[in-house]
């Protein structure tokens, strides 16, 4: 699942069709070439086509352009103030762009796109890719990738986080909608990588800017090992090594000034993939930045696909996280509220056939120790809210 840190070659060429051609019978034509590609990340069940569209571009090298193009509607009870109990939404209309062989290679990712997370107020594309209000705009990832070899490499733009075990888009996770722990850590920075692999070992170092803040004060780091083909462990944690004032729905001052810390265990095997992590953060008190009192959070989920048929699977995520610094109004509040917890269950069945796909979510999230006018409903004190989701398009 967290493969992005390993990016892989070419994994196949193209086939010469096999046997004697007769007279008057035309040789069987070459089987397309199949190509893995590094990014999106797929944690599956939904894949990209394995054979992209492909463009010479004559001395700079083969261009490989592949895209998500999908929409979702959703129903939630105890919408919360300034949100709706229905919406519909075009959820991504992404184009993919990337060179991924030679000394330099390219990444870029254009197009609009919704970013959905539990328990917080949805946001439709428009607004989501509006590059006027801090957002990550309609190029939300993009980065240059200098490799001088297969084992070392380095890579600048903008560039998906290293942290989490979720990622940054609705058709590159296992569930349609983020949980509850990705609020907690960054999906895309700016900055500069450095990758390292070594036999079953991976490891890269980022200075970023954390939460899209334009300031290059975090650095992030991630180590992972394929254990074997079956298993695969990661650490990775990330910190701001200064202090950010910046405040904004991308860039949360309290978050932008935390350390995060992962440990991932994923298990993948015929039918079957399962994710267990952990996860910390922690906020130091900054009262020169606004932040009077530190706080933490806690956090455990579980990750998991089933694939019934070749069609057909259902994806399922647990998740349980808490807060510290509750019982004062000038505590710090990294959840619903200083000192709260919250737990989540969602449920994914998804169909998919050949570049087609539908899929629904079924998510559940409740609340304890939330602050009056920081949980759900108009008011803000309702505990518990439910989502159903819709999704359905054309990836290639």
């Amino acid at each position: 699942m967290l493969m992005r840190r390993i990016n892989p070659a070419i994994a196949g060429l193209w086939l010469a069709a096999s046997g004697v051609c007769h007279a008057q019978t035309p040789a069987a034509p070459a089987a397309p070439a199949t190509v893995s590609l590094p990014v999106p990340v797929m944690s599956g069940p939904l894949a990209l086509s394995p054979v992209p569209p492909a463009i010479d571009a004559g001395p700079l090298g083969t261009f490989y352009v592949d895209g998500a193009f999908t929409a979702l509607g959703l129903a939630q009870t105890n919408a919360v103030g300034g949100d709706r109990a229905a919406a519909a939404d075009a959820s991504n209309a992404q184009v993919f762009i990337q060179k991924i062989d030679g000394l330099v290679r390219v990444y870029a990712q254009l197009g609009a796109y919704a970013l959905p997370a539990l328990g917080q107020t949805y946001a439709h594309a428009a607004d989501t890719t509006d590059a006027w209000e801090h957002q990550f705009g309609p190029v939300p990832q993009a980065f240059v990738k200098i490799a001088p070899s297969d084992a070392i490499s380095i890579q600048a733009g903008k560039l998906p986080s290293l942290l989490g075990a979720e990622y940054t888009f609705t058709f590159e996770n296992v569930n349609i909608v983020r949980g509850l722990l990705c609020t907690q850590g960054p999906s895309v920075s700016r900055g500069v990588q450095a990758n390292y692999i070594t036999g079953a070992l991976a490891f890269s170092l980022s200075l970023n800017d954390g939460f899209y803040a334009g300031r290059y004060n975090w650095l992030s780091g991630s180590a992972s090992w394929t254990i074997d083909p079956a298993n695969l462990l990661v650490f990775a944690a990330g910190a701001n090594m200064g202090r950010t004032a910046t405040n904004t729905l991308v860039t949360p001052r309290a978050q932008n000034n935390s350390a995060v810390y992962n440990l991932i265990y994923t298990y993948t095997k015929g039918d079957w993939m399962l994710s267990p992590y952990l996860q910390v953060t922690e906020v130091p008190a900054n009262p020169r930045i606004g932040i009077a009192h530190g706080a933490a959070t806690y956090g455990a989920a579980v990750l998991g696909t089933y694939a019934f048929a070749k069609n057909f699977s259902l994806g399922a995520r647990v998740e349980y996280e808490t807060s510290s610094a509750r019982g004062q109004l000038d505590r710090t509040n990294l959840l619903f509220g200083p000192g709260s917890s919250a737990a989540s269950f969602t449920l994914t069945p998804t169909y998919m056939h050949d570049h087609w796909f539908v899929r629904a979510d079924l998510a559940a999230v409740a609340l304890t120790h939330a602050a009056h006018g920081d949980a759900f409903g108009r008011d803000g004190n309702a505990t518990t809210q439910l989502r159903g989701l819709l999704e359905a398009g054309y990836i290639f």
